[in-house]
């Protein structure tokens, strides 16, 4: 069966930066599902899985606008300190999760801490880089009316 709409795909993949070093790998013995078609990984790499079966591989570079986008400097907001009170310690690197402006989830990073606020990011951490997949098909099937009402791969675990 060939990757297609509405179809379950498990795959082993390595995603690398730029300069080749890991960000994210899945394993072969828990290879990541997904629903094929419905937005639940990067455009690019969706585009690029279309047409592969089980046991095929595939070098993609994804760039940043069919990956994360590229980074919007309006993300990036001064914040009183007082708006981060019932947190015990505040530091660069931290990250939040928030409700976006559609009710999506949202990463927020802290980039510094001020003495007038807090200056954080909510531009996706991966925004504005070229995403490299080194991708192997596990296994394609078609999707259950379940999976599909729901808009993601059920498993058994």
């Amino acid at each position: 069966m060939k990757i297609a709409k509405d179809c379950i795909v498990f795959m082993q993949y390595t995603l690398t930066d730029e300069q080749g070093q890991v960000i994210d790998a899945s394993t072969e013995e828990q290879p990541m599902p997904y629903l094929h078609g419905h937005g639940n990984i990067v455009p690019g790499l969706e585009k690029a899985l279309e047409g592969l079966k089980a046991g095929e591989t595939i070098k993609v570079a994804v760039t940043p606008e069919e990956g994360y986008g590229q980074v919007d400097p309006q993300a990036v907001q001064l914040f009183a300190l007082d708006a981060f009170e019932n947190i015990d310690e505040i530091k660069p690197g931290m990250q939040f999760h928030a409700e976006g402006p559609e009710g999506q989830v949202q990463v927020i990073t802290v980039r510094e801490i001020r003495e007038d606020g807090v200056l954080i990011d909510r531009n996706h951490p991966l925004a504005g880089k070229t995403l490299n997949f080194e991708v192997v098909i596990s296994e394609v099937r078609e999707a259950t009316e379940g999976e599909l009402e729901h808009g993601h791969p059920h498993t058994s675990e």
